[in-house]
């Protein structure tokens, strides 16, 4: 990353942790060793000793509420995170399998020849996600169906097997590499790069358990019982078996694994001898390492990245199939491969907002708690999948079985369209709605995970574009700069405030005050800043002055100016 990693000392002294009522004025002027587990978390301490800066705190059991609290004054972001959370918004691709098969979940057993779009254009794609305003953007290289959009060493379902890869001078595609392809285009637009890369995979289910559960499936549907998405999948690919070897799910028993882990000819070998390469040892069952082996490939060979997608779903659960994570080593591998990519749902990342339909809490904290090390679990250890309405508060934060704080900023995900893969059908959202879902995400100290399918030709497709191209400009127009209400009089209907989170989240309640006519009057209030916080009024508002009264906090407030804006006026309809 090129972010400056910025800290302060330890403090000197034990600074009380009271709840602050304060005015503050904002105005607008070889075998290689592993990062261990917990890097960048502050060293377990007496409950007497200062509190440094850290992104991770162990609460001790004789901490009191007061230090507890401030611990988290004192939990702050990594470079990683402080660069994500300054990029707002990132455009998400789902392309792959599912789009050829009109799907949101594939079974797994698809053929590879169905994967040939016409008139895949990366280009487009860029242009589109910078027209946008995104400056990050994500790429399924692989979903729940385990069609891998880059020639792995590990699977035969792949890029590499479709027309696609052949497609192309002397039957050579040069962008057959479709993850290759995209980063190559991403970086020369000027974007950051992020990967999803599914745990759950259907290619590995076991052959063997595959075949009854879909004779179980025919009879539910000769009974007339009502089936489940992956169901209704596997009947319609009933005639096929899983790409894979059956790694998902099969018990395997957990040994000693070298990652990665050399194929017959593979193309690393010298490199990986002669330490060019790292490798690494882990304990491991076959799925987590045919995992940790495409972690491997992605890193090292795409690498480094900006973000790493953990998506935490499994369809085939229901169905009785379930893979133990080992979710401590991909952290570490992906620490030592890639330091400063923020992993979403991993420690130190960053997590989900709570919904799918990309808009934050009012009062959103990037400072959470956890009854568990957040280096042994996805999504941090917040309970009920992180769905909670209150989520940091000083209630939350102290309460009994709370183990660990971490900085944990949201990442509120929605799609473009209906559906999270391209379908005809379907229409995109008009350029109103964004903006409204970018004032209820990037406005409530969040950052906009924006999903933007490319179609079954692979191009996105002009109503797509149009949509974020006014959404964009929209965004420029209103945010770009904050009128200059420095010089006389404005006319507003926009507020944004913020925090240096270079020091943390503090405030807890706060009201903004306008200027007119000599007399200051409440315009708007709220609870957390963070990053971000943009007030919509209910009217405009003219003024002269503004400035921000924070009414409680957990520290001293660290703002940045305040700006105003008049928002622009955006068609409601198609």
């Amino acid at each position: 990353m090129d972010t400056t990693a910025y800290r302060r000392g330890p403090m000197s002294g034990r600074r009380p942790a009271r709840r602050l009522r304060t005015l503050a004025l904002a105005t607008m002027a070889a075998a290689a060793t592993l990062i261990p587990m917990g890097g960048g978390a502050a060293a377990q301490d007496t409950c007497e000793a200062p509190i440094s800066d850290a992104a991770q705190h162990v609460i001790e059991a004789c901490d009191t509420p007061a230090r507890i609290v401030d611990k988290a004054v004192h939990t702050v972001p990594t470079p990683g995170q402080l660069a994500w959370q300054q990029r707002e918004v990132t455009a998400f691709t789902h392309f792959g399998m599912n789009t050829f098969t009109n799907r949101e979940w594939g079974s797994g057993t698809e053929d590879e020849e169905l994967f040939d779009p016409a008139a895949l254009d990366f280009g487009q794609w860029m242009r589109t996600y910078k027209a946008a305003g995104a400056r990050q953007v994500m790429l399924t290289a692989k979903h729940h169906d385990g069609f891998t959009l880059y020639p792995s060493r590990y699977t035969d379902h792949d890029v590499a097997a479709s027309p696609w890869w052949t497609r192309g001078p002397g039957g050579r595609n040069p962008d057959g590499d479709v993850l290759g392809a995209y980063v190559k285009a991403a970086r020369a637009a000027g974007l950051k790069v992020g990967v999803y890369l599914s745990p759950a995979d259907g290619a590995e289910l076991p052959h063997a358990w595959h075949a009854q559960w879909v004779e179980k499936v025919k009879e539910k549907q000769a009974n007339g019982e009502q089936l489940s998405l992956p169901e209704r999948m596997a009947l319609e690919d009933a005639g096929r078996a899983p790409a894979g070897q059956g790694r998902y799910g099969n018990g395997s028993t957990p040994t000693e694994r070298t990652i990665p882990t050399l194929v017959p000819g593979d193309d690393r070998a010298a490199d990986v001898a002669s330490g060019k390469l790292p490798s690494f040892r882990f304990t491991a069952d076959d799925y987590d390492a045919y995992y940790l082996n495409q972690i491997y490939e992605i890193l090292t060979q795409y690498g480094p990245v900006d973000e790493f997608w953990l998506d935490g779903a499994n369809p085939w659960s229901g169905a009785g199939i379930t893979q133990k994570y080992n979710v401590t080593n991909w952290f570490r591998l992906i620490r030592a491969l890639s330091p400063d990519s923020v992993v979403f749902q991993g420690a130190q990342g960053v997590r989900w907002v709570g919904n799918e339909s990309g808009v934050a809490r009012e009062t959103e904290w990037s400072v959470t708690p956890s009854a568990v090390d957040p280096w042994t679990v996805i999504g941090g250890g917040l309970p009920n999948d992180s769905t909670d309405a209150d989520i940091g508060s000083r209630a939350k934060l102290t309460a009994p079985g709370v183990k660990y704080l971490q900085w944990y900023p949201a990442e509120a995900d929605v799609s473009l369209r209906p559906g999270w893969f391209h379908h005809p059908a379907e229409r995109p959202k008009t350029a109103a709605q964004l903006m409204s879902l970018y004032e209820r995400s990037v406005g409530r100290n969040a950052s906009l995970l924006l999903n933007v399918p490319p179609a079954k030709n692979g191009r996105i497709d002009d109503a797509d574009v149009a949509s974020l191209t006014a959404f964009g400009t929209a965004v420029a127009h209103t945010y770009g700069s904050g009128l200059p209400i420095g010089d006389g009089p404005v006319t507003f209907d926009r507020v944004r405030v913020g925090e240096d989170i270079r020091y943390g989240q503090r405030v807890e309640a706060f009201t903004v005050q306008a200027r007119t006519a000599g007399t200051w009057r409440d315009i708007a209030s709220g609870t957390t800043i963070g990053a971000r916080r943009i007030l919509a009024l209910p009217s405009a508002v003219t003024a002269d002055a503004v400035r921000v009264r924070v009414r409680e906090s957990r520290a001293t407030p660290r703002l940045l100016p305040v700006t105003v804006h008049r928002a622009q006026k955006l068609q409601e309809g198609p």
